[in-house]
Formats: C-alpha cells, structure tokens, sequence
C-alpha cells in the first residue's frame, strides 16, 4: 500500500520532460512573438518619444537662448533710446539757451534803437522850440522896435512896455 501510494504520489510530483520541453519551446515562442509584435514596438514608440523629448528640450534651450538674447538686445535698445533722449534733451536746453541769449540780445539792440529815435526826437523838438522862440521874439523886437519908434518913451513906460509884450507872448501860448 505504501507503495502504491508513493507510486500515486510519485507520480504526481514527478517531472515529465516532455511537458518541460513543450512548455520552454512555448516560453521561447512567446518571447519571440512578444519581442517581434510588442517588445519591438514599444522600444521604437519609447525610442521615438525620447527623441520627441529630447528634440522639445533642444527647441526650448534654444527658445531660451533666443529669449535671452532678444532680451538683451531690448535691453540695450532701450539704453540707446534712454541716451538719445538725453542728448535730444541736452540739445533742446543749449537751443533754448542760445535763442534766450539772442532775444534778450535783440531786445537790447531795441531799446537802444527806440532810446536814439526817442533822444533825436527830443533833440529835434528841442531845435524846433528854440526856432519858435527866436521868431517870436524877433517878432516882438520888430514890434517893441516899431512901438518906440512911434513914440519916444520914457524908461518906465518902456519897461511897462515890454513887460506887457511878455505877457501877451505868454497868453498866445
């Protein structure tokens, strides 16, 4: 009984070759057909997608790079400006100097014009009153010389006399 019973046993736990054999020749068909239609594939669509990833990081570090230097440049454009615009205002101040000088130069020049106008003015006025003055007087030479010579005056009357004619040449002013 033992040994049937071992037998049972025994033959339950022994190895068949063949089904060993049988089930490797599957095992290496299996991974040939898993290497061919699954492994191959995915390493390509792994491979692809490292190549993808890597292209991405090599656009973006170059769009960095471009970024950067586009950066710079607007950086140093704006400086230029920045510059330009001082120059521009430096030069506006030095225009506005200049023409504040050359005003204030031709206002002068003005004034000093309008004051010989105004002096020869008052000069030729001047000329003019004394030129009235002498002909009144002349005129009132003729007329005391011709009074006198119409009468003999004493020395009061001839006083009287002129101080009336300076008096009537003081009303007709």
């Amino acid at each position: 009984m033992l040994d049937t019973g071992m037998l049972v046993l025994g033959a339950g736990a022994g190895f068949n070759v063949l089904d060993m054999i049988a089930q490797l020749v599957i095992f290496v068909i299996l991974l040939a057909l898993l290497k061919k239609y699954a492994w191959g594939p995915l390493m390509k669509v792994m491979k692809e997608r490292e190549d993808h990833i890597a292209n991405e990081i090599d656009t973006a570090e170059k769009n960095r790079q471009e970024a950067e230097r586009m950066a710079r440049e607007a950086q140093e454009e704006l400086r230029n400006t920045r510059q330009e615009a001082q120059k521009i205002i430096e030069n506006a101040r030095e225009v506005a100097k200049e023409q504040e000088k050359s005003i204030i130069t031709r206002a002068r020049e003005e004034a000093e014009r309008l004051k010989e106008s105004a002096r020869q003015e008052i000069e030729q006025e001047k000329e003019n009153a004394i030129q009235a003055v002498r002909e009144q007087v002349s005129v009132l030479s003729v007329k005391i010389a011709s009074k006198v010579i119409e009468k003999e005056l004493r020395e009061e009357d001839q006083e009287k006399l002129i101080q009336d004619y300076i008096k009537e040449v003081g009303e007709d002013r």
